[in-house]
């Protein structure tokens, strides 16, 4: 897809196949019902970044999917490159700045706590800062935007865990970077289980 752009918004998903997705959260509520919930979370991405005014590039786990939610027309597909998490966000941002563009963030597929004003707000925060960095309550984080390619901020992260927005932050100590609200990602059973939108796929397990 052509350049259109100079901000660049990255969006890294997994297919959504049954047994592969949500793997956390299928050990609580059964691998059917995280799948429904991990589509339900990606049209929840799809509508929050479709009219997004930047470029948009849809980086897959496994294999690219030609019909799916991601319209071709307003979303590039790429596939993942690296051994792990880290590797491969490392080279989904290298590959966009060598494309040209100037500002560039990155998100997951699975945050229910989202909205395109908190997109908007991230790469308006990097015409005054080099970096901005979207907390999560787990510990990592949901949105991590720059201007220039940092390789050191995807070294040496138990990705996963919850050390990861700690050691970010700390490789930004000297660096001009700016702090978005903290929100919740969907990873456990906990995550949703008090959000009304999550309940509908919740009752066959409550009792």
């Amino acid at each position: 897809m052509k350049k259109t752009s100079e901000n660049l918004l990255l969006i890294f998903t997994r297919n959504p196949e049954l047994g592969k997705c949500k793997t956390r959260l299928a050990a609580t509520i059964g691998d059917k019902t995280a799948l429904d919930i991990y589509n339900f979370l990606l049209d929840h991405t799809v509508k929050v970044t479709k009219d997004l005014p930047v470029d948009k590039k849809v980086y897959y786990s496994e294999e690219i999917w030609e019909e799916d939610v991601w319209d071709p027309t307003l979303f590039s597909k790429e596939l993942q490159q690296g051994i792990d998490l880290g590797e491969r966000m490392h080279n989904a941002f290298k590959a966009g700045f060598k494309q040209g563009y100037k500002k560039i963030c990155i998100i997951g597929s699975d945050m229910f706590d989202i909205a395109q004003e908190d997109l908007s707000q991230a790469f308006e925060s990097l015409n005054t800062h080099e970096y901005v960095v979207g907390p999560a309550e787990d510990g990592g984080y949901y949105l991590l935007g720059m201007t220039a390619v940092n390789k050191t901020l995807f070294q040496d992260k138990a990705w996963g865990t919850g050390n990861v927005l700690k050691d970010t932050l700390a490789n930004l100590k000297d660096q001009l970077y700016s702090l978005m609200d903290e929100r919740n990602d969907v990873d456990l059973y906990e995550d949703i289980q008090d959000i009304a939108a999550f309940q509908p796929f919740l009752k066959s397990i409550n009792k």
